[in-house]
């Protein structure tokens, strides 16, 4: 990722992250359904491995103190959403999404935004002019795990060339790299977009205090993001992955999984097709 004029703060983008996820989740709602006992014995678990880590590591007082002063600027620069989708999502995911005959999915991440403007089953994500970038032109289809076309649709967002995403960088259109495209009963669509770079997750607030002083890189590999849905299937999240990529086998979110990997093919004018369809679960019950 280059440094520009566009470049977002951690603290920006994590204000950004923050109130996107306040906007777009109902954070506290599915606590309703959730019993006493089960909250308990959650707590309870998470709480005996910190106790754990302490006693097995000799934690020592600066140490701790060191942890708390870390916790409390997480939040104020707004860097929880970020924090817990690069080092605690992906097994959420994983254990909500082990029972799945069809494709695998990923994480989510931080950088989601609901309702990109719809361009149909086939159409170019919206763009600058002259946006920076490989062309990509994506054909492929939704399917059933019976192998019966699903009409359905495919949310697109991903970075630009410079590992930025719009809404969550300054001087970036609204629904750059956006888009939603709704198939037909064929299921199948075609996408018009660019091959977005690797990038680093932001460095300058505390979550790149944690990389720095645990010795770590903030890369992520380049990939795309698509939730993909159907009626009466599960809703499918995914990141999609770049063969080559010097950061598929150690991406700081551990998102990567092999069947997420992508196998494009020059296009003999510059660019890239790739053909990766979608597999979709029946809604269980």
């Amino acid at each position: 990722m280059t440094t520009t004029e566009h470049s977002p703060s951690a603290a920006a983008s994590g204000a950004s992250a923050t109130e996107r996820f306040q906007q777009d989740k109902s954070p506290y709602d599915a606590v309703k359904n959730v019993s006493p006992e089960r909250v308990d014995k959650l707590a309870r678990q998470v709480l005996a491995g910190v106790h754990q880590t302490i006693r097995d590591n000799q934690v020592t007082y600066d140490e701790y103190n060191s942890l708390k002063a870390w916790m409390i600027q997480v939040g104020l620069d707004g860097e929880w959403p970020l924090f817990l989708d690069v080092w605690v999502e992906h097994v959420v995911e994983d254990v909500n999404t082990a029972h799945r005959h069809g494709n695998k999915g990923s994480i989510e991440g931080p950088y989601y935004v609901p309702d990109a403007p719809e361009q149909g089953a086939e159409g170019t994500i919206p763009m600058r002019d002259g946006e920076a970038g490989d062309p990509l032109v994506w054909e492929a289809q939704i399917t059933s795990t019976d192998g019966t076309p699903l009409q359905g649709k495919v949310e697109l967002w991903h970075a630009d060339a410079d590992g930025y995403y719009s809404q969550f960088a300054p001087g970036i259109p609204e629904w750059n790299l956006r888009g939603t495209f709704s198939t037909g009963p064929d299921g199948k669509f075609k996408i018009t977009t660019i091959r977005p770079a690797p990038y680093q997750i932001p460095t300058d607030g505390s979550c790149g205090k944690l990389i720095a002083a645990a010795g770590w890189h903030a890369w992520r590999p380049a990939h795309l993001h698509v939730k993909v849905s159907a009626p009466g299937h599960e809703l499918l999240t995914a990141q999609l992955y770049f063969p080559g990529d010097p950061h598929n086998g150690d991406d700081i979110a551990d998102a990567v999984k092999p069947e997420l990997i992508l196998d494009p093919k020059p296009d003999g004018h510059g660019g890239y097709t790739i053909d990766y369809g979608f597999v979709l679960d029946p809604v269980e019950g």
